[in-house]
């Protein structure tokens, strides 16, 4: 396992689950040929269905059902980590479901699990354009930083890009590499996506792997892309503005401390 490039993968995902882990299958396998030793997945990978029940009606309890199945097994089959995106498990209300975040290492075991907290409730264009996922999922309560063999993992998922209080209490746990599932809408994600990554990447002085859903759903909702690895300094290692497909970058820890011990930001902070 190559535990310096990581790759985040793009996707169009539709309401069909099994069609959406051929896809992801697929491009996990090319992102194994490109040398990656972790793959992140996009927000909704398994499932962009064409209303809001339809990922209810497909939910799992945790620790069983095809799409964890998969995951781990994926992870297993090629000897790396797999950020698998979100997926729709149990939530206490049978209406609703947990934006859930799993993380797969090497063996195909799971090792940390995060539920997405800010929950995108908006009217976009005039009110032409509305989310309101509070009515189909319960917010998480934790912030998730965790070890792994590419740095101290934060965990976050779309919306929560938004709160830069949230990735400050990660690095008070020693977060280094972020990774960020996400299905930005074409309005927001115009305006707003590749300024908010680079500016997590550069606020946190940590690596960014950006991994989105991108293009027309049969839904007709459309997702903006621009899957994105990002370093410590804010540049763009690798990048995928439309389409499905993988975007690689290596983790170079050795860049990273010595950004941070030349600008050492996070050490001046007085609030």
């Amino acid at each position: 396992m190559n535990q310096n490039r990581v790759a985040a993968i793009q996707m169009a995902s539709g309401p069909n689950v099994n069609a959406n882990l051929l896809e992801a299958g697929r491009l996990i396998s090319k992102a194994v040929e490109a040398g990656a030793g972790m793959v992140v997945l996009p927000e909704n990978f398994a499932i962009m269905g064409l209303n809001e029940q339809d990922k209810v009606n497909i939910r799992e309890q945790d620790g069983a059902g095809p799409i964890q199945e998969f995951l781990s097994q994926q992870a297993k089959k090629y000897g790396i980590w797999i950020v698998g995106g979100t997926i729709p498990m149990v939530a206490p209300s049978d209406s609703k479901v947990l934006a859930t975040c799993l993380v797969y290492n090497e063996k195909g075991q799971r090792v940390a699990r995060y539920n997405k907290m800010h929950l995108f409730d908006v009217s976009l264009d005039s009110g032409t354009e509305k989310y309101t996922e509070s009515e189909t999922i319960e917010h998480g309560e934790e912030v998730v930083v965790i070890d792994s063999p590419f740095g101290r993992m934060g965990i976050a998922v779309c919306y929560d890009l938004r709160f830069p209080e949230m990735f400050r209490s990660m690095l008070d746990e020693g977060m280094e590499l972020l990774v960020l599932p996400a299905a930005f809408t074409a309005i927001t994600g115009k305006a707003h996506w590749e300024v908010l990554v680079r500016a997590r990447a550069i606020e946190n002085l940590c690596h960014v792997v950006a991994a989105a859903q991108g293009g027309y759903h049969l839904s007709g909702r459309e997702t903006h892309g621009d899957s994105m690895v990002v370093n410590p300094w804010g540049v763009v290692i690798d990048r995928l503005p439309r389409g499905s497909g993988v975007v690689i970058g290596d983790i170079d820890r050795e860049q990273l401390a010595s950004i941070r011990r030349s600008l050492p930001a996070i050490s001046h902070r007085r609030i």
